[in-house]
């Protein structure tokens, strides 16, 4: 298993090693410990996702509120998703930029997203089959979005994806610098401070 961290600190992806015979293929796509020494902790899960979404589906740009928020290990399980990680904490050095990963059933990649971090893709295929372990149980009024579509962070949908399909609740969600002056969004500073109580053994 490889891990390399992304431009966005406190992301990385995860490229697992494939161990294919003539029956089919093997491969561990989490390992705990191994992210655990790359991140300085465990990933506490308390719960599993999966979507299942059209060609062309938006998801996100979604977030959670520090502190416990919600960290992410997400794969695709079939077809391809351009899966996007965003840096939403005011006062980061990579405030407002973005990275993103490939995730398909191909190379069966992951992402590692830390908590108060941007979270969205774009499938690529039909039926993109997406897995999600995260550190906490969704939870309504602490959940919140930006627009997907936003010109200043500029996400990048690639032409494969066709046309986009965007929820309501997404397209009206406010741009980043809207959420920004709101007081929506996570600071840099909240979130070090998480992440140290986190390598310390504390936090959720």
């Amino acid at each position: 298993m490889d891990i390399r961290e992304l431009s966005v600190p406190h992301s990385y992806e995860v490229t697992p090693k494939q161990f294919p015979d003539d029956r089919g293929v093997f491969l561990e796509w989490y390992r705990f410990d191994k992210l655990a020494e790359v991140v300085g902790h465990p990933l506490n899960l308390a719960q599993a996702n999966t979507s299942v979404s059209k060609k062309g589906t938006v998801r996100g740009i979604h977030f959670a509120d520090i502190a416990p928020s919600q960290a992410k290990y997400v794969t695709a399980t079939y077809g391809a998703v351009l899966d996007f990680v965003i840096d939403i904490r005011v006062g980061s050095p990579t405030f407002g930029q973005w990275d993103s990963v490939l995730l398909d059933d191909k190379e069966r990649k992951a992402i590692y997203i830390a908590e108060g971090l941007g979270h969205a893709f774009v499938a690529l295929t039909e039926n993109a089959t997406v897995s999600y372990l995260v550190s906490a149980p969704f939870n309504a009024p602490r959940e919140h979005g930006i627009n997907p579509l936003d010109n200043e962070i500029a996400l990048d949908y690639p032409a494969a994806a066709g046309e986009l399909l965007l929820s309501p609740k997404d397209t009206d969600a406010p741009g980043l610098s809207e959420a920004a002056a709101s007081g929506l969004l996570p600071t840099w500073e909240e979130a070090l401070a998480f992440y140290a109580e986190l390598n310390n053994g504390g936090g959720n």
